[in-house]
């Protein structure tokens, strides 16, 4: 077994995947971090911090056996995404729309899967028994797993972090019936650290280890359907899809180097895009823009949602970098874009360009548009929206 594990790490590096490791799932301490990972996910549910995200409850989560009943062993393997440069620096330039960095280049789960796919069939060939592959949309806890099989240690964050690749990592895992020689588990080096804590603009962390997803920009903006909550909407800042604040401050992202996959390049049109732009984006324009990305999933409406709240955010930053002073003509074409958008066809559109325009008018000029505009609305939610300028 030690043979065919040794060739097995052979091919997984060829496909460009590092690190990887090997959990025995009926050893004494890999089912210990699965127990208490349950334990975490039944907490975390009970608060309902899980937010919309009701596939988070299904039972296969905790137990490995439901997804493969003969399983053995986990092999988990990483592939590295780290930016060139600092995602934090991206923050400043308010009138171009920040995307996260994992999802500026092809959505890495087609990818990753492909690669697990086929280390799956080579070792269902070789070492006979079932072997069955999971990118992070299944019903898996991959970073207790990895933690497990001696990839890193799950952070403050909540992500897996690696003394070597730092929080950059995208992780995959293959289940198979095959006994394999396990790896050691990693420790815990957080130590007294709280950088990725004390970052959060939106305090998502109520204690290091736990995160309440209902408070996290990563989630609002890619998985919340309902309009983003007001009293979390000047956090968003220009954070259109996605948030890479705690991942980016971490300390051991100083020994990560640049991800160089060719897969996963970064596409220059999707490197920091003006939000005018983005913003009068049709269904069809949508797609195509973000064609084989993961942003394409999250939907149209709730991608423009995201860009309406962000042109709002910028209203307040016009001393900013990268905004020239915002002058008048800047502020000129960002109204615009959002009242072209006021008679959207889709609710959750309209009313976040309602909360836009507010950032722009005066108080008495956004209140004689909400006493004729809202009368009109039809949509309850939107009506709220004007309501609230009343």
């Amino acid at each position: 077994m030690r043979q065919l594990k040794a060739q097995l790490w052979r091919r997984a590096r060829a496909l460009g995947l590092a690190p990887l490791g090997a959990a025995a799932l009926d050893g004494k301490a890999t089912r210990q971090r699965l127990a208490d990972a349950e334990r975490h996910l039944q907490a975390f549910l009970r608060a309902k911090r899980h937010g919309d995200m009701g596939w988070m409850a299904r039972p296969e989560r905790a137990h490995v056996a439901r997804l493969l009943p003969q399983a053995a062993s986990a092999l988990v393997f990483g592939l590295n995404y780290a930016p060139p440069t600092d995602p934090m620096e991206r923050l400043a330039h308010t009138q171009s729309g920040n995307i996260s960095v994992y999802a500026l280049g092809r959505d890495y789960h087609r990818v990753f899967k492909r690669r697990l796919k086929t280390l799956g069939r080579w070792l269902e060939a070789q070492g006979g028994g079932m072997v069955r592959h999971f990118v992070d949309t299944a019903p898996l806890m991959e970073k207790p797993l990895a933690a497990a099989a001696g990839l890193g240690w799950q952070g403050k964050h909540t992500n897996l972090v690696s003394r070597r690749y730092g929080s950059w990592l995208f992780l995959g895992c293959l289940l198979t019936e095959l006994k394999l020689p396990p790896d050691e588990p990693h420790g815990d080096y957080c130590g007294s650290c709280r950088a990725c804590l004390d970052v959060c603009p939106t305090n998502a962390f109520p204690a290091p280890y736990q995160l309440d997803a209902r408070r996290c920009l990563s989630y609002l903006t890619i998985e919340h359907k309902a309009p983003i909550p007001r009293e979390l909407r000047r956090a968003l800042g220009n954070r259109i899809f996605g948030c890479d604040d705690c991942l980016a401050v971490c300390p051991w992202n100083k020994y990560a180097r640049q991800a160089r996959d060719a897969e996963l390049a970064h596409r220059t049109e999707l490197d920091l895009p003006p939000l005018t732009a983005l913003a009068a984006l049709d269904e069809s324009g949508f797609r195509r823009l973000f064609a084989g990305t993961s942003i394409v999933r999250t939907g149209r409406e709730r991608f423009v949602r995201n860009v309406l709240i962000a042109l709002g955010n910028a209203a307040h930053n016009d001393g900013a970098q990268g905004d020239a002073a915002q002058g008048d003509a800047m502020r000129a074409e960002s109204e615009a874009a959002i009242v072209a958008r006021l008679s959207d066809g889709a609710p959750l559109v309209r009313g976040a360009a309602v909360w836009a325009l507010g950032q722009y008018l005066s108080a008495a000029a956004m209140g004689a548009r909400a006493r004729a505009a809202h009368k009109k609305e039809t949509d309850a939610s939107v009506r709220a929206e004007w309501e609230a300028f009343l």
